[in-house]
């Protein structure tokens, strides 16, 4: 029954969120402050997620090939301007090979 009562608090939760975004004045949403902010907040975000991702196991920071995977997608990206699919393809063939090296 617990399991339903968490599910049931979740939507509700969710839907007052939604609720609470609609609510908010179209005259608060125009200024540039809020615009810059939302253009921002979900690279932090993607950027927050990908270091925890990348450099932690459970509590503890931890430096492996996923690091050199991270940094060959970054080159390719930043060097190269290549398609996602490609720095995604780096990223890959970098960890796979460190790890076949023993990293």
């Amino acid at each position: 029954m617990n399991v339903w009562i968490a599910i049931a608090a979740t939507a509700l939760g969710c839907y007052l969120a939604k609720l609470l975004g609609l609510l908010v004045p179209a005259g608060a949403l125009d200024r540039p402050l809020v615009k810059r902010l939302a253009a921002l907040l979900p690279v932090a975000l993607l950027a927050a997620l990908t270091a925890q991702q990348t450099f932690s196991t459970g509590h503890h920071v931890l430096i492996d090939a996923r690091a050199a995977g991270l940094a060959a997608a970054a080159a390719v990206a930043l060097l190269l301007r290549a398609p996602f699919l490609v720095i995604v393809a780096a990223a890959v063939l970098a960890t796979a090979g460190v790890r076949a090296l023993g990293g």
